[in-house]
C-alpha cells in the first residue's frame, strides 16, 4: 500500500506516529521558511508541514505521497471545521506521483464553480469535490441498504437481458442493429417488466434487481436517456403485500442512510382525490394549498363568466394563500392569468383580504358579495389571498395544480422540509391518446384492471376503468410505480384488444408472454423505484444529474466523451446500414 492512513483518519491519539499519506494537493500556503499543504482524498483533508529544505516541485492537484510524523497543532491554529483539525503531519519525505501538465479548467476547492456543462465535461475533476463525491457515496449506501433489506426478506437478485425485443407500447426504444442478422434489431430495455413476470412463472417468487434502463424519449431538464431503477416482483401476493414490502424497504433505507424514522404507516390517497385536491397525481403536500370547491358560494351570481360555467355543470375551485396579500401584485396576477390561458382556461380570478378586512381583486365590483361568502366559508384571515378558476373540473384541477406548483416553488420553498411520503392508488387503467387515436395503458398493458370496472365499462367508457396500480410519492416526485399484474392469458389478450392491437401485433409483440401464461402463472405484482430520484431526494438536491457519476446533459449529450457521435463507414457496412437524408 502507498499509504498507511487516509487523509480523513488521523486524530489527536495518533500524535507521534510515523505515517504515510497519499492524495491530491488541495491548497498550498508558502510562508517563506515553511509550506503548509492541505492534502485531500475522498475521506477528508490533512494538513502537511514542509520545511524549507524540502524542495519538492508542487502544484495544486498534484498527486503526492507524504511520509512523516503526526504532531499536535498549536491551539491557536486548530481547525474545528476539520475532523483532522487538531493534528498535522510533519513531512520527512514527499514524492510527487503525478503532476498536472497544465492549469486545470477549474479547481475542486473553489467556491465559485463553472457552468454545469464544463463540470460534466471534466466530471473526473468535479467529483474530487467533497460535495460531489459524497452524493455518489450516499448512492452506494442506498443501493447497499436496498440489497441488504430485500435479501433479508427472501428476494433473489437476478440479471435480465440488455439486448432484447422491441415492444413499443410506451416510450421509444433505443435500437441496436444486429450484425449477424442484418435488418433486425435488438432494443435496450425500458424496464425488465416482461422478464420479471416470466421469472414469476418460473417459480422464483421473489425477485429484485438494481438495473439500468433506457428510454429514447424527448428529454426534459431532469430526465436521463439511461437511468437506474430498483426493480421488484413477487408472487402469491396482494397489492397490500407489495406496498408493505416497499414501505419497509424505504424505512430501512432512510434509517440506515440518514438515521431518519419514517411513519409506521404511509397514507393511501386515491388518484381522484389527489387530482381534485392538488391538481396533481404527485403533489407535494408540505406546502398546503388544498383545493376547495366554492361553487355553492356563486350560485346566485349574475356575472356571466361564472353563471355560464355553472349552467354547464362546471366547477369553481381554488386555494388559499396564507398571509400573502402583499405578494399578490398585479404583475404576479397577470402571470398566473397567462399561465391559466395557456392551459385551456379563460384565466384566473382572485381576491385578497387586506389588513382592515377590505377586499381587493379581479372582477370585484361583480363578485364582492360572493367573495365575502367565500371568506366566511373558508374562515379566511386578514392578508389571505384566494386564487380560483372556473370551468370543467379536470381542466380546473390541472390548471390550479400548475399554479400551485409555481407558487410553491417561488414563495413557499421554506415549507419544503422533511419527507412527505405517501401512496397514490386507483389510477385509470386507460387514457385516450390523440396521437394514436386509441386508448392506451396509462401504466402499462400488463396491469391488472379492477375487474368490476372492466365488467361495467368495457363496452362504454374505458377511461372509467381503474387499474390495480400504485405510485409511491416523496416530496412531490413520483419515486416508484407498480401494479398487480395480469396472470391470465385470456384477460391479457382482452386488454390488448381493448387497446385496439390486432392479433398479429399481439402475437409478434407479446406472443411469448401469453404462451408462458398458458403453462401456469401465479398471481403476482411488483414495483420499480427510480434510484436516481430517490438518492436525489435523500441528498436534498433538485437534479438527478448530481447523483449520477457520469450523467448526460438535458439534451442527451455526454460532454465528457462526446456521445452520441458518428461511426465509421466500415462499421455501418458491417451492419449493412445506409444513412439516409433528412
Amino acid at each position: 500500500m502507498l499509504r498507511t492512513h487516509t487523509c480523513g483518519e488521523l486524530r489527536i491519539q495518533d500524535v507521534g506516529k510515523k505515517v504515510v499519506l497519499a492524495g491530491w494537493v488541495d491548497r498550498i500556503r508558502d510562508l517563506g521558511g515553511v509550506k503548509f499543504i492541505m492534502l485531500r482524498d475522498r475521506y477528508g483533508l490533512t494538513q502537511v508541514v514542509l520545511s524549507s529544505d524540502n524542495h519538492a516541485d508542487l502544484r495544486r492537484e498534484s498527486v503526492v505521497q507524504v511520509e512523516g510524523v503526526v504532531r499536535e497543532r498549536p491551539k491557536e491554529t486548530i481547525n474545528k471545521d476539520l475532523a483532522t483539525g487538531e493534528v498535522e503531519v510533519v513531512a520527512e519525505k514527499i514524492i510527487v506521483l503525478s503532476s498536472p501538465l497544465k492549469d486545470l479548467p477549474f479547481y475542486p476547492g473553489e467556491t465559485k464553480l463553472p457552468s454545469e456543462d464544463v463540470r460534466l465535461k471534466y466530471r473526473y475533476i468535479d467529483l474530487r469535490r467533497k460535495e460531489a463525491m459524497d452524493k455518489i457515496i450516499i448512492r452506494h449506501k442506498v443501493a447497499q441498504a436496498v440489497r441488504n433489506y430485500l435479501t433479508s426478506q427472501g428476494f433473489v437478485e437476478v440479471e435480465t437481458p440488455f439486448l432484447t425485443k422491441s415492444t413499443p407500447e410506451g416510450a421509444r426504444d433505443f435500437l441496436v442493429p444486429s450484425r449477424l442478422k442484418p435488418g433486425t434489431f435488438y432494443a435496450l430495455p425500458q424496464s425488465p417488466q416482461l422478464f420479471k413476470q416470466l421469472l414469476m412463472v418460473s417459480g422464483l417468487d421473489r425477485y429484485f434487481q438494481i438495473v439500468r434502463c433506457f428510454r429514447d424519449e424527448d428529454l426534459r431538464a431532469d430526465r436521463q436517456p439511461e437511468f437506474t431503477q430498483i426493480d421488484i416482483e413477487m408472487s402469491f401476493n396482494t397489492r397490500e403485500d407489495v406496498l408493505q414490502v416497499t414501505e419497509n424497504m424505504l424505512k430501512f433505507v432512510f434509517k440506515q442512510v440518514l438515521d431518519v424514522e419514517l411513519p409506521d404507516k404511509l397514507d393511501h390517497l386515491t388518484y381522484d382525490y389527489c387530482m381534485n385536491t392538488y391538481g396533481s397525481d404527485k403533489p407535494d403536500r408540505r406546502i398546503g394549498m388544498e383545493f376547495k370547491d366554492v361553487s355553492d358560494c356563486f350560485m346566485e351570481s349574475e356575472y356571466h363568466v361564472i353563471s355560464n360555467v355553472l349552467a354547464q355543470n362546471g366547477v369553481i375551485k381554488g386555494f388559499t394563500l396564507k398571509n400573502f396579500s402583499e405578494k399578490m401584485t398585479r404583475k404576479l396576477a397577470d402571470e398566473l392569468d397567462e399561465l391559466a390561458k395557456s392551459l385551456g382556461l379563460g384565466g384566473i380570478l382572485w381576491f385578497a383580504v387586506d389588513q382592515n378586512n377590505v377586499l381587493r381583486g379581479s372582477a370585484l365590483r361583480y363578485l364582492e358579495k360572493n367573495y365575502k361568502t367565500v371568506v366566511e366559508k373558508l374562515s379566511m384571515q386578514p392578508k389571505d389571498v384566494f386564487i380560483f378558476a372556473v370551468g370543467k373540473n379536470n381542466i380546473v384541477n390541472s390548471t390550479l395544480g400548475e399554479i400551485r406548483k409555481l407558487l410553491g416553488e417561488r414563495f413557499f420553498s421554506h415549507l419544503k422540509t422533511g419527507f412527505d411520503i405517501f401512496w397514490v392508488i386507483d389510477f385509470p387503467m386507460f387514457e385516450y391518446s390523440e396521437e394514436e387515436n386509441r386508448f392506451v395503458a396509462q401504466h402499462h398493458p400488463f396491469t391488472m384492471p379492477n375487474l368490476e370496472d372492466l365488467e361495467k365499462y368495457r363496452d362504454s367508457d374505458l377511461s372509467k376503468i381503474r387499474a390495480q396500480s400504485y405510485d409511491i410519492v416523496i416530496n412531490g416526485f413520483e419515486v416508484g410505480s407498480g401494479s398487480v399484474r395480469i396472470h391470465n392469458a385470456e384477460l391479457q389478450r382482452e386488454v390488448f384488444k381493448l387497446m385496439q392491437l390486432s392479433e398479429d401485433e399481439i402475437k409478434v409483440k407479446f406472443g411469448f408472454l401469453l404462451e408462458a401464461f398458458q403453462y401456469g402463472a401465479p398471481p403476482h405484482g411488483g414495483i420499480a423505484l427510480g434510484l436516481d430520484r430517490l438518492v436525489a431526494i435523500i441528498c436534498d438536491v433538485s437534479s438527478i444529474r448530481d447523483v449520477i457519476a457520469f450523467p448526460k446533459t438535458s439534451s442527451g449529450v455526454c460532454p465528457l466523451t462526446g456521445a452520441p457521435d458518428v461511426v465509421s463507414e466500415r462499421q455501418l457496412k458491417e451492419l449493412k446500414i445506409k444513412l439516409g437524408g433528412d
